[in-house]
């Protein structure tokens, strides 16, 4: 199993998502829960692409935070 964080953006009229783990994999959908979904798929299909390239799946390093500012 792996395990990749995603950042999920507000755009104009939908949502954006990528993983800063794995350039190049990006998704988007109408609602929130939508874009986690076609992001889910687009890892899913991004790490089997790179097995049966035979290339090395990246290890996860990123994370996030909230850091609360007065």
């Amino acid at each position: 199993m792996y395990r990749f964080l995603i950042v999920i953006e507000k755009a104009d009229g939908n949502y954006s998502a990528y993983s800063p783990d794995l350039p190049g994999c990006v998704a988007t959908g109408k609602t929130r829960e939508d874009a986690e979904k076609n992001m889910h798929d687009a890892i899913t299909m991004h790490i089997r692409g790179l097995i049966e390239d035979k290339l090395p799946v990246p290890t996860s390093h990123s994370f996030a935070e909230y850091v609360a500012v007065e």
